[in-house]
């Protein structure tokens, strides 16, 4: 991310002289003037020399958070927050400590900003839902995400593909001016061929369209005869002061620029810009009638916010509107991206919850709904942003310092299909509702549980290639397990009919599916878990039956290992039940040992007959 900040638009971090010394003199003019790596070590060279305060710790960790080294700014707003400090600072705190991973100390740093700053949406929002983050790590993937072929050693970052052309953002032009924020080259606008078997190459220099100064982030009309892009409207180098007597510098505009062969020309500032605040980062809907873009011109809630703004037919422009509180929040938010359907924008946040620093967050601007975060493997806990996609080519692009650095990343849609899961009586037809239904990976891990509703039906959106596992149960029922073949349609349906429980019973026995063990183990598995549930309902049902099981191993092994094994496993089953809130009383176990297999194979059986001759079976010893 160490040209984040720069594409942010130079976020406007004002700075008065109040708490400045002749000691911090040096340092804070290069923080000033956002050369925060000599900042930085120009405060270091206090804090040796023992002139560290808390107004240099401060600062040593702002600058680290800006450059996004979020170990040396966690270390030092540790050292500053050992006094009092203002929310914010407590906020990046919170979001350095995410970006590392460390999620319950960051929520102490959240809970003295929420402390300081209660109407702050980000503290209302943390109130509300403190313990989000296993919520987020659970949401199912929407897209695969792999490195691309056209990151460098530099930051690259906003790709973009319209045709057969990826358009995108780097600071690798050696031959460009090193600037002070990042000891990088000034950003560049990029382009490169999108091929037929996916693959990215000859990425070459827009010059059309770069300045000596910053340029990036380009959007492209459906004609492709129209781009807008940000550009930095710093053109003499001086630093100057506002009124308020705060450090001001050049801010980033929106131009636009038309086709001219294959170049672009008539380049032109679009009238909404302004010195008095950055406007950067455009996205331009598909009908050409919106332009979507980030700013912290007057009317921002936070920072820098999402605005909208209309093209008329006439070329003219409307006023710009803010995007509201669904959107925007009292931290930063930027790089909007309007998807093809004219209603989806996908952006990046640092106020919303998420994993740490930017996440990338999706909103349906047609009906009023939430935005919600697109989960792993897009965001991580570092800063994840820029999120661009062609329909046409089924792919898509982030950007994000996973790796140390701002690299560009590309994105496919996982393959997703809605599995609905209708529960009925077997017998009857009946719909059942309020029945429990899991559905399982192919590892038979519980991906979630839900209750059926007053249709009986539940809905789950898994990855269409992979196999699953639906399991239902209703008390009175027998529980029962269906197979949900890989699919990639956008629909499945399971009929998950579940036997009444009394239809497994006998005057000798309770019938269930066999209670199989793993090889040389004796813990109740899931699937033997799912089998007992119906033996401990059946008890339930039944307060005078009182049960036997009886435990058998394979042949493998010797007669007294494979009998004291099968008591072990007769244990398990008997604790399981007791554990469901059956007396003691009621069940007792037995170890056979291997002397009555289910096959008798001898010493040639297969794994599968192995398989099946461990296993638990239960005797009604008393009604």
């Amino acid at each position: 991310m160490k040209n984040l900040y720069i594409a942010l638009s130079f976020v406007a971090f004002s700075f008065t002289m109040t708490a400045q010394t002749k000691d911090t003199k040096t340092a804070d003019k290069l923080f000033n003037q956002y050369e925060y790596v000599d900042a930085a070590k120009e405060y270091l060279k206090l804090v040796e020399n023992g002139k560290g305060t808390d107004y240099v710790y401060k600062q040593l960790a702002d600058s680290y958070y800006n450059v996004f080294n979020t170990a040396e700014a966690a270390k030092w707003y540790a050292k500053a927050t050992e006094t009092t400090q203002d929310a914010e600072t407590y906020y990046r705190y919170a979001q350095m400590l995410k970006a590392n991973g460390k999620y319950e100390e960051a929520n102490k740093q959240m809970q003295k900003f929420a402390n300081a700053a209660p109407s702050d949406t980000r503290a209302k929002a943390f109130r509300e839902n403190p313990n989000y983050v296993p919520k987020l790590l659970d949401k199912a993937k929407l897209y695969n995400v792999k490195p691309s072929d056209i990151s460098s050693d530099k930051s690259d970052f906003s790709a973009v593909l319209y045709n057969n052309t990826v358009y995108f953002t780097s600071a690798r032009n050696a031959a460009r001016k090193t600037y002070g924020w990042s000891e990088e080259p000034f950003l560049d606008i990029y382009q490169a061929d999108y091929n037929a078997d996916g693959t990215i190459t000859n990425p070459t220099l827009v010059t059309s369209l770069n300045s000596k100064y910053h340029d990036a982030a380009v959007t492209i009309s459906a004609d492709g005869n129209t781009a807008y892009f940000s550009s930095d409207s710093f053109r003499e180098g001086k630093f100057e002061k506002d009124k308020a007597n705060k450090l001001k510098l050049g801010r980033n505009s929106i131009f636009k620029a038309t086709k001219n062969g294959d170049s672009w020309g008539n380049i032109t500032m679009l009238p909404f810009n302004s010195n008095e605040f950055s406007t950067s980062n455009p996205s331009l809907s598909r009908d050409g009638k919106t332009l979507y873009f980030s700013s912290d011109r007057p009317g921002s809630v936070g920072g820098v916010d999402i605005w909208k703004v209309s093209i008329n037919a006439d070329g003219t422009y409307g006023e710009p509107q803010n995007l509201g509180n669904k959107v925007n929040t009292e931290g930063n938010e930027s790089f909007p991206f309007i998807a093809d359907d004219n209603k989806t924008l996908f952006f990046s946040s640092s106020g919303k919850q998420g994993l740490g620093g930017f996440d990338i967050y999706q909103i349906d601007l047609s009906n009023g709904s939430e935005a919600s975060n697109i989960g792993k493997p897009v965001n991580t806990e570092k800063d994840d942003f820029a999120f661009s996609f062609n329909g046409d080519k089924n792919i898509g692009f982030i950007s994000s310092n996973r790796s140390g650095n701002d690299d560009i990343f590309v994105i496919t849609p996982v393959c997703a299909v809605d599995v609905m899961i209708v529960v009925t009586n077997a017998k009857t037809g009946e719909i059942l509702p309020n029945a429990s239904v899991s559905i399982l990976d192919d590892q038979k891990n519980v991906i979630a549980t839900e209750m059926s509703n007053a249709k009986g039906e539940v809905t789950y959106k898994v990855e269409c290639d992979r196999p699953y596992v639906v399991q239902a149960s209703k008390d009175g029922f027998e529980g029962n397990s269906f197979a949900v073949t890989k699919s990639n349609g956008p629909k499945f349906k399971v009929d998950a009919a579940l036997q009444p429980i009394d239809v497994i019973v006998t005057e000798t026995e309770v019938v269930l599916k066999p209670i199989y063990f793993e090889f040389n183990k004796s813990n109740i598995t899931q699937e033997g878990a799912f089998e007992l549930d119906k033996l401990v309902q059946v008890m339930k049902n039944n307060d005078k039956i009182v049960i036997l099981a009886k435990s058998h191993t394979d042949n493998r092994g010797s007669d007294r290992y494979n009998l004291n094994l099968s008591d072990r496993r007769a244990k398990s089953t008997v604790q399981y039940i007791i554990s469901k809130g059956i007396p003691a009383s009621r069940i007792s176990g037995k170890g056979m040992g291997e002397l009555v297999p289910k096959v008798d194979c001898g010493k040639d059986c297969t794994e599968e007959q192995h398989a099946q001759n461990r296993r638990s079976e239960f005797l009604i010893v008393k009604k």
